[in-house]
């Protein structure tokens, strides 16, 4: 109760200094959700179309996973969890008898080698990491937010919480540098958003049954005592003052004795930009958006979603991905247009080594994305649907739709088998004008029924996927 009351007294002494404005009122939201479902979605996050994701912790250090697969396409999931492709989900794999992750860490570390020992190491080994060679590679990528994660399901942070950890040692729990802050400091001066991740619902400091199967044991392990409400609380109250974050992207679910609504009136109060995402499990008319998890949705969302996933199987670090589960460059730019193209954003993530190393085979496929996306990329931001999302030309390329105020897209997910494109779908006007993004000279076309002929030029020297500029719009 003295925790709980803790939260309360500094809840109310925070609100009562926080203030958003907006043209020149000046808005405070209430922690209720009468006053929180008056605010507005900030317009950036639709815009901005493409993220990246890091996972970074002590399960940096083993750095291990079976990789047997996608979650999207699991059909045995005691199979999955005991044979975890995900590598950051190392210590639950390690605590499920006879696991290939037991049986690794006991070969490698030792029986008696403690998960929270992998701290020492990790804090170590991170001295030398340059936060500002990260935020320049995100940059080149073309991303434009990041989403960095804070506490995943081992509760270990990455930054030296000030709230107690009411079972655990601060050395094996908190890093003793605020990492967090300076990848902050070092994305926000090259004019990227800064999202910070909390594994709200799953804290296995807290919780040391293992998961065995998605249902029910995913949602019973979720912590109910008041001690870890009042510690997530506690927490996410110091992230958004520490950080004033972008995007909190909240994992799994929340403990429903937390204070959710006194955490996002806070949070819109400190920062009138941000966002959250749909994992709360709580008042889902707050939200903003939905994360669907190696997932691509069929068709045009009118809700905003946001699909996440990693280059290969895992998020965290994996050195058993030998490359063949990665996805190539093509598959990530050919992946980020479909998404694109129905409403939503590409939160691809990286899973960089203790050190802080990213793996050059992740880092050079989202340079290369980068690279398309410096040719290509009005038509990809502050761009929305059209009504279309998808079609497929005379030579059976597949093509995605996206248009702004002026111009429709059509983009073209391969090379162009031949020199005389049919697009379909598509109906034009007498002043319509036609061009390949990269190459930027006027194209011959023809119209035809609801069909046009594009001539593609033969010296236009590019790859990966084509974007045709239409203006002003056509339509169907």
């Amino acid at each position: 109760m003295k925790q709980l009351s803790l939260v309360a007294a500094f809840s109310f002494v925070i609100l009562a200094g926080s203030a958003q404005k907006k043209g020149t009122l000046t808005i405070t939201y209430l922690s209720t959700v009468e006053s929180l479902q008056t605010r507005v979605t900030p317009t950036w996050y639709g815009n901005a179309k493409f993220g990246i994701f890091i996972h970074w912790g002590l399960y940096s250090v083993p750095g291990w996973a079976t990789p047997i697969g996608t979650p999207d396409k699991v059909t045995d999931w005691e199979f999955f969890y005991t044979n975890n492709p995900y590598a950051e989900w190392y210590l639950n794999s390690l605590r499920i008898k006879g696991s290939p992750t037991e049986l690794y860490h006991k070969k490698k570390f030792g029986a008696g080698f403690d998960y929270y020992d992998f701290s020492k190491q990790f804090s170590e080994g991170v001295k030398n990491w340059k936060a500002e060679e990260w935020a320049s590679l995100f940059k080149a990528a073309g991303a434009k937010y990041i989403v960095i994660t804070s506490k995943h399901s081992d509760g270990f942070t990455l930054f030296p919480s000030s709230v107690p950890h009411p079972l655990m040692p601060k050395e094996k729990i908190n890093s003793p540098t605020d990492l967090v802050k300076k990848l902050e400091i070092a994305a926000r001066s090259t004019g990227l958003k800064f999202g910070v991740y909390y594994s709200g619902g799953l804290d296995w400091s807290f919780v040391h049954s293992p998961i065995t199967k998605i249902w029910p044991d995913l949602f019973e392990n979720i912590p109910k005592s008041n001690a870890y409400s009042a510690y997530a609380d506690m927490q996410l109250y110091e992230i958004i003052h520490r950080y004033k974050p972008d995007i909190l992207w909240n994992d799994i679910s929340y403990p429903v004795k937390g204070d959710m609504p006194g955490i996002l009136a806070e949070l819109y109060n400190t920062n009138p930009d941000a966002v959250i995402n749909d994992r709360w499990r709580q008042f889902p008319q707050l939200t903003n958006f939905d994360t669907p998890e190696y997932v691509v949705y069929d068709s045009i969302s009118k809700r905003k979603w946001e699909s996440c996933r990693g280059i290969g199987y895992s998020f965290g670090y994996n050195r058993m991905e030998d490359g063949k589960q990665f996805l190539s460059s093509d598959q990530l730019i050919d992946m980020l247009i479909d998404i694109v193209s129905k409403n939503g954003n590409f939160l691809l993530n990286v899973g960089p080594m203790a050190d802080g190393t990213i793996p050059a085979a992740q880092a050079n496929r989202i340079f290369e994305m980068g690279k398309w996306l410096q040719l290509n990329g009005e038509a990809i931001y502050d761009t929305r649907p059209w009504l279309k999302a998808t079609g497929i030309t005379g030579d059976s390329v597949q093509v995605r739709f996206t248009q702004n105020d002026t111009s429709l897209y059509a983009i073209l997910l391969g090379e162009p088998k031949t020199n005389t494109i049919k697009l379909p779908f598509i109906t034009t006007t007498q002043i319509t004008s036609i061009t390949l993004l990269g190459y930027n000279k006027t194209l011959k076309w023809k119209q035809e029924g609801n069909t046009i002929i594009i001539q593609y030029p033969s010296d236009a020297k590019l790859k990966y996927a084509y974007s045709f500029k239409i203006t002003p719009k056509a339509y169907l």
